[in-house]
């Protein structure tokens, strides 16, 4: 393509394409000169871009941001955790407790009452000022990523789940599963202390010494993000040009011309979309657990990283 690519050598993570036409362009890991600078900032922030997406008639989850005790402080602010916990027994519990800016499922949790809650809004500002609050959505967790108003990939999320024999521990079967990921390339890495994954365990009255049965499936944690364990069924050949449309229009909406969409809905994703929520936007959405699924889908990665090449020309 008569590219040349510049790229750090220490950790291989950023870099420059130099094109053919003499334009330099600059990355961050899958953070590419594509996306306006404004548009990104906006889709890192998780409640500013809910604000946009609701103006803009996008159903999104119904929820609140407040601050961190240090952040309250700082800013005079009365948006406590503690008003945090108000505002999520007016929910009702449970309630999804999440970082604003962090990606890739860092930080989110499942809380279902007093206890859980304060420890998730500890875990979620670490390194943080603002947190979210939210009523959890139902549905199937979908990622759809869009290339200037093509849609590459579109794929069912599904969070880590491990499945019992009979005979291994919950830890055996979790190792297990990571030397799955090992075997097929995918750099995904289990935390067995997660707190969340230990939450679910004791709220389950489990450890990771326990033996479940065989068949019986345990979800462990609470969101569906490749980065923390969860599985990926691809569905990109099936999506209903409904769906291709409507997040073809998101995409222009928000001025991202490369974006992620994460989406929950009960509507299979070869239907006419009927109700859904836009869980979040990702102006950098990373494909490599998906490119880890199979062949094929190496092949969508391969061609996509053709096209974003192509589209840095324009």
């Amino acid at each position: 393509m008569g590219v040349d690519m510049l790229i750090e050598p220490t950790y291989g993570y950023v870099g420059c394409i130099r094109l053919p036409n003499g334009k330099k362009r600059f990355f961050r890991n899958t953070c590419f000169d594509l996306n306006g600078s404004g548009s990104t900032e906006i889709a890192k922030d998780k409640d500013y871009a809910a604000f946009f997406l609701k103006e803009l008639g996008y159903p999104v989850p119904l929820g609140q941001a407040f601050h961190t005790r240090r952040w309250c402080k700082a800013i005079d602010s009365n948006r406590t955790p503690e008003k945090a916990w108000e505002y999520a027994q007016s929910l009702g519990l449970p309630v999804i407790v999440k970082p604003n800016s962090k990606s890739q499922g860092s930080g989110v949790a499942l809380a279902h009452n007093k206890r859980e809650f304060f420890k998730a809004v500890t875990e979620a500002s670490t390194n943080e000022r603002v947190f979210l609050v939210q009523k959890p959505v139902q549905g199937k967790d979908y990622r759809i990523v869009v290339l200037d108003g093509e849609i590459i990939s579109a794929y069912e999320r599904r969070p880590l789940t491990i499945q019992g024999d009979g005979e291994k521990t919950i830890q055996e079967l979790l190792q297990t599963k990571q030397a799955h990921f090992n075997s097929i390339g995918r750099d995904t890495v289990l935390d067995l202390k997660d707190p969340r994954i230990l939450t679910t365990l004791k709220r389950n009255k489990l450890s990771l010494n326990s033996v479940i049965k065989r068949g019986e499936d345990i979800k462990l944690l609470p969101n569906a993000n490749l980065s923390t364990g969860g599985d990926a069924v691809d569905l990109t050949p099936s999506l209903h040009p409904a769906w291709k449309k409507l997040c073809a229009s998101l995409s222009r909406n928000m001025n991202l011309r490369y974006i992620g969409i994460d989406i929950m809905t009960e509507t299979p994703l070869n239907q006419t979309p009927g109700d859904y929520t836009v869980i979040e936007i990702n102006a950098a959405p990373g494909l490599d657990n998906y490119a880890s699924i199979g062949e094929t889908q190496m092949h969508i990665v391969k061609e996509l990283y053709r096209k974003v090449l192509m589209a840095m020309l324009i």
